[in-house]
């Protein structure tokens, strides 16, 4: 298409009756000869020459030729692909990876989605085995500056999350995601600089899907865990909030693999909550909270085998039990620091918030166990001087209540009504908010 470069443009045109001539165009080169259209948009991304906007737009839609948000629409989208000759494929695939080495940032990050997107498509069928080679070439190659590691490395994470967005898909093999790992593990390391580790660190948690086999075997794992804890200290804060994310992702995942690492994650976790960041914090505080959501399903799971008379498969190794007499009066010490600009604000969500969450599910998770060590900070704080203490009394008993038995829990209810209702016409207007709620 000589007059692609023109037609990108005319769909941005401020005209409504230009933009959409211009997609029409675009729609019937597509329709017309897919193919050659797949190809030119890759060469106009590709084109170092070319208006970054133009570039821009030539990567956008070409990810769109394989993206959609109804399944049937994108299944449909994917064999359109596959249905392209082999070599086709493979020059545009050539382009597509070669940009991400761009000059140009906004060139090499649209590369890096559009290349994820193939990916997506290809690499569960093993249908782009150089994907892989290129990939570890950019991030391990001294000749590559950081900027295209970085890019690499982001088109790894994208390839990682649409493989696990897609439905019926075949299973990695061990081989793709044991190159995957090494590629990712080299780029968290704690000598890389920080932008690396950080787009390394979120391709690592969009990978943890498929790396079972590698979380199986224990040095793999040791390795995945080292790099991750070491990220958790590094300098930038965005590096150890993405670390503490991948945390709370193999508490999900890989629970039954926590043990060998949980007194380090309990030093780590409750350090970060203490004194870290708040972004940090929260993602710290989300790992106990994925903790306990995870220790809820298997105590009901324990009960449920109790009463059949059958041995559980997956023990609760009560690791929040464990960690209560520390991480209860800690996230006390988090409900102080409130954000008063949220007050009447229901969608937000900051550190408190995250902390009064957890307290919730520690509560349903150890159900009576959480009184004696709660109880004391709201009865020492709930007529505070400090409105901040009183809220947060207030907040703790109301995360509470679930949970524990209506035995142990009730006298301190009966205590509280004339305190709660008293509350209710507080001069402070978050302290009053968290009563009603209560």
């Amino acid at each position: 298409m000589s007059d692609l470069t023109a037609i990108l443009l005319e769909c941005q045109n401020p005209d409504a009756a230009i933009r959409e001539q211009a997609e029409q165009k675009l729609t019937q080169a597509q329709n017309f000869n897919y193919p050659d259209f797949a190809l030119a948009l890759a060469k106009e991304l590709a084109g170092e020459e070319k208006d970054v906007t133009v570039r821009q737009l030539a990567g956008i839609h070409f990810k769109n030729l394989l993206v959609a948000k109804e399944d049937a629409l994108q299944t449909s989208k994917h064999h359109a692909w596959m249905g392209m000759d082999a070599a086709n494929r493979t020059a545009v695939k050539s382009i597509l990876i070669q940009v991400i080495r761009s000059p140009v940032n906004i060139a090499r990050h649209t590369a890096a989605q559009a290349c994820a997107e193939v990916a997506a498509v290809e690499v569960p069928y093993n249908q782009w085995p150089e994907f892989l080679p290129a990939i570890m070439e950019n991030i391990t190659g001294a000749e590559h500056p950081d900027v295209v590691k970085i890019s690499t490395l982001e088109c790894l994470g994208f390839s990682c999350e649409r493989i696990a967005s897609l439905e019926n898909v075949p299973e990695i093999n061990p081989e793709t995601t044991d190159k995957m790992l090494t590629a990712i593990v080299d780029g968290i390391r704690n000598d890389r600089p920080d932008p690396i580790r950080l787009s390394a660190a979120k391709a690592l948690r969009n990978s943890l899907l498929f790396t079972k086999k590698n979380m199986e075997n224990k040095n793999e794992r040791d390795m995945i865990m080292t790099a991750i804890c070491e990220a958790t200290q590094s300098k930038c804060s965005e590096v150890r909030a993405a670390a503490y994310e991948c945390i709370a992702q193999i508490a999900y995942q890989y629970y039954d693999k926590l043990a060998d690492y949980m007194v380090t994650l309990f030093n780590l976790t409750t350090a970060a909550i203490e004194s870290d960041e708040e972004n940090v914090a929260q993602n710290a505080i989300e790992f106990w909270s994925t903790l306990c959501e995870e220790e809820m399903e298997l105590i009901d799971e324990e009960r449920h085998c109790q009463s059949q008379g059958i041995a559980e498969e997956n023990p609760c190794m009560k690791y929040v039990a464990g960690a209560l007499e520390r991480l209860g009066p800690l996230l006390t010490v988090i409900l102080t620091k409130q954000d008063e600009d949220c007050v009447g604000e229901d969608d937000i969500w900051n550190l408190s918030m995250a902390a009064a969450t957890c307290l919730g599910l520690i509560a349903n998770t150890v159900e009576d166990a959480i009184v004696p060590i709660i109880a004391p900070f709201i009865q020492n704080n709930i007529k505070s001087e400090d409105w901040r203490f009183r809220e947060a009394a207030t907040m703790a008993f109301s995360s509470i209540l679930e949970g524990p038995s209506s035995e142990t829990i009730g006298p301190y209810v009966n205590h509280s009504i004339p305190l709660l209702l008293a509350a209710l016409s507080d001069p402070h207007e978050m302290v009053k908010d968290t009563t009603a709620w209560t």
